[in-house]
Formats: C-alpha cells, structure tokens, sequence
C-alpha cells in the first residue's frame, strides 16, 4: 500500500536525496556561524597585517633623506677644506712675498755697503806734510785737467816758502798794496779767488787749496807750474 504524507499522525519518510540536500544546508550553515564567531582580537590581527605595506612604504623616504644629509655633509667637508687649502695658500703667498722683501733690503743693504766700501777704498788718505799736500794736490789738478809735476811744485814751493804753509810776505809791493803774498806759493787773495780750483778750502794758508790755485793761475799763465823758475 503506497504512504500518503497528507495523512494525518505518520511522519514523513525522507528519500536518500533529500538527506544530502539537509546535510549540504547544515554544513554551510555551520560555516556561516563559525565565521560569525571569530574573536575580535583576530580581526584587529588582520587589521594589523594590512598595516605593514604602508610602514614598508615609508622606508625609501627615510632612505632619501638620511642620503641628503650625508651629501649635506660631504658638501661642508669639501668646503672647509677648498677654504683651509685657499687660507694656507693666501699664508704661503705672504711668507714668499715677505721673503722676497727681506730679500730685496737684504741685497740693497749689501749693495750699499759695498758702495760704501769701494768708496773708502777709492778715497786717499795723504799724510799731513809737505809730501802729503803735494800729492793731494796732483790728484785734484789731474781732476780739473791742470797740468803739473811733483818734481814742478816741488822746486817753486821751496824757492817761495821752504814748505811752510803759513808764511807771508809783508815787505814787496803786493805787501805795501795791501794784499800780502801768503802760503807754500806765495799767492796774493786776487789771485787766489780767481783761480781757486772747486772742492778746496776758500782759504791762501790752507796748502792745497794754495796749490791747486797756484797751479792754475801758472798754467793759464805759463801752460804749467814746470814752466816757472822764479817769481811769477
């Protein structure tokens, strides 16, 4: 006899088809509430995992500028030292420069004092006597292009003053005129201001200043002091 489901105080028999299908349903049922009951803390937990691209993210920056400061710095250190390099040339330069100078007045004081020395050297000491002022005086004439002869200074000089600068005469006519000869030639003042020869003393009784003096009034008069043997 076949069942009728309709029939009222007999349950329904479930055909192996529809037991699959219940258990389908429950299973993903039980999965739905599995997934419901997940703790709060595992979902802050994958929270937190979606974080971590964003920290990864920030490192490239930090990177970029750590390279800045660095270059930030190779940049101060080469500066200082193209300053420290310009300083020690700028300091090298003065030293060579104040080298140079001490140099310069080193060699211009050697200079001067060579000068100095070949100067004295060049200068004649004569000693202070007859010999002495007949000497000078041949010096000096030769100078001033006056011609004359030791041997012809010597033998007037001795003839007019024995070689005494300080002898005067006060008894000829240039006496009784007023205007004495005086010194180892015997040269009145007229004379001698006439023909006093540069650089000599501007007086009769120095003995190369009468000399020299002489000797020139004789040349201009005698063509040299060789050519007069008595008064002139």
């Amino acid at each position: 006899m076949s069942l009728n489901a309709k029939n009222p105080g007999h349950s329904p028999v479930l055909s192996k088809a529809h037991k699959l299908s219940f258990a389908g349903v429950a299973a993903v049922g039980a999965a739905a509430v599995a997934f419901s009951l997940v703790p709060a803390e595992a979902q802050t937990a994958t929270k937190t995992v979606s974080v971590a691209p964003v920290a990864f993210s920030q490192s490239p920056a930090q990177t970029v500028k750590a390279s800045v400061v660095d270059q930030a710095a190779d940049a101060a250190k080469k500066a200082a030292a193209v300053a420290a390099q310009q300083k020690a040339a700028q300091q090298k330069a003065a030293q060579q420069k104040a080298a140079q100078e001490r140099a310069k007045k080193e060699a211009a004081s050697r200079s001067a004092k060579r000068a100095a020395q070949v100067k004295a050297a060049a200068a004649k000491s004569y000693p202070n006597n007859l010999d002495g002022w007949i000497r000078e005086a041949l010096d000096i004439m030769k100078k001033h292009k006056i011609p004359g002869t030791y041997q012809g200074l010597h033998k007037n000089i001795m003839r007019e003053s024995s070689g005494n600068p300080r002898a005067i005469n006060n008894w000829d006519i240039n006496a009784q005129n007023g205007v004495p000869s005086i010194g180892l030639l015997q040269v009145i003042k007229p004379t001698f201001d006439a023909y006093h020869v540069p650089g000599t003393a501007w007086s009769q009784y120095d003995p190369v200043a009468n000399l020299t003096a002489a000797a020139n009034y004789a040349a201009d008069r005698y063509g040299s002091i060789d050519n007069v043997n008595s008064a002139y």
